[in-house]
């Protein structure tokens, strides 16, 4: 379907290249593939807001974080392929997504945005993994190539003003436009973690879009909460079946580091998975860095990566009080590292009141 002329009088002229701002491997002007997505830095606490956002809503848009799995849309006539970050296709698991992404009015684009399963309302992303989400939806943040042209070397402002216009002519079910949310940088972190949601991601105006992690995207997080390797686990004990804990680490300088155990947030369901995952990955050597105190301890390659919630980082690295979340099949274990986290310190009343956040797309949190 050819694009309206709204969307084509917008397209830049913009120069071929043979490589684009997101570095080799990534396509040149005239091919839509996939593309590494830009992932945000990590931070904790209402401090972060004026420590890390110098300028204030002047200087940086502010978006939901939203509690998914990273989809990367790309369109090369005729068909759609939904890519998860690690490039594998999530066609067979969204169908409805695909189908409606082939409803876009443009014959070739790459879109950047987040798989998000709803449950009563709210974002649910252990029953977007489990197939129990009452909706499933793509929200769509970000535009990376569109009718042969790469977007990515165009300010964020202009790449949402081209997404905007490109989803604004249909109404495309399950297919969402994230819009920016008013107010300061403090007032909308504060907003959402009292209503309960993980955090706000903070973009640069007028950065553009490259692969990797950048600190032109900042994303505040209300609580701790993140990804962690597999290393090992203990037996089960008592009328528990299948394993005891999980022993985590990150990557650090090329050496998994040893970053405690998990035992809590499992069902029957769950611990019986994480059963059949690490069973034919058993190893007879630990993979951690340094000495792990764990009494039959059993060791496993270092290839599943779980996300858990935990109050903190102890001063000899460990977790705090960690409770296991779910399993995150769409990140690379390679790419876990330690991320920053400390008390939010957010104020439940104040005078600071934020103002509403805009924007009517299904995409936004209200």
């Amino acid at each position: 379907m050819p694009a309206p002329a709204e969307v084509t009088q917008v397209v830049p002229d913009a120069p071929t290249t043979s490589q684009g701002p997101g570095g080799p491997g990534n396509e040149v002007d005239g091919e839509a593939g996939f593309r590494q997505p830009m992932l945000a830095q990590a931070r904790v606490g209402v401090r972060a807001t004026s420590d890390l956002l110098p300028g204030g809503s002047s200087c940086w848009l502010m978006e939901p974080k939203l509690d998914g799995l990273r989809g990367i849309a790309v369109r090369n006539r005729p068909g759609v392929t939904l890519y998860s970050r690690n490039r594998t296709s999530f066609n067979s698991r969204f169908p409805r997504l695909v189908a409606a992404l082939t409803s876009l009015p443009a014959d070739d684009f790459v879109l950047d945005g987040e798989v998000v399963g709803m449950v009563g309302g709210r974002p649910d992303f252990g029953a977007l993994q489990e197939g129990a989400a009452t909706e499933v939806g793509y929200h769509v943040f970000d535009l990376l190539h569109l009718l042969g042209h790469d977007v990515r070397r165009l300010p964020i402002e202009e790449r949402k003003a081209l997404l905007a216009r490109l989803l604004a002519p249909v109404e495309v079910p399950g297919v969402h436009l994230v819009a920016p949310l008013s107010g300061t940088p403090r007032q909308v972190f504060e907003a959402s973690c009292r209503d309960g949601w993980e955090g706000v991601v903070a973009k640069r105006r007028g950065s553009v879009y490259r692969s990797g992690r950048s600190p032109d995207w900042v994303k505040l997080k209300c609580s701790c909460r993140q990804e962690l390797v597999v290393g090992g686990w203990t037996p089960a004990q008592g009328s528990r079946e299948g394993l005891g804990a999980l022993l985590l680490g990150y990557w650090e300088a090329g050496k998994l580091v040893y970053a405690g155990k998990v035992g809590t947030g499992f069902d029957a369901r769950m611990l019986g998975e994480l059963v059949r995952r690490l069973s034919p990955v058993a190893r007879t050597s630990s993979p951690f860095d340094g000495r792990v105190l764990e009494k039959a301890a059993r060791w496993a390659e270092p290839s599943l990566v779980v996300e858990v919630a935990f109050t903190n980082w102890t001063s000899d690295g460990r977790l705090r009080h960690p409770s296991f979340v779910t399993l995150r099949d769409d990140k690379p274990a390679a790419a876990v590292g330690r991320e920053p986290c400390g008390p939010a310190a957010v104020p439940r009343r104040g005078s600071d009141k934020p103002q509403r956040w805009v924007g009517t797309q299904p995409g936004n949190r209200r």
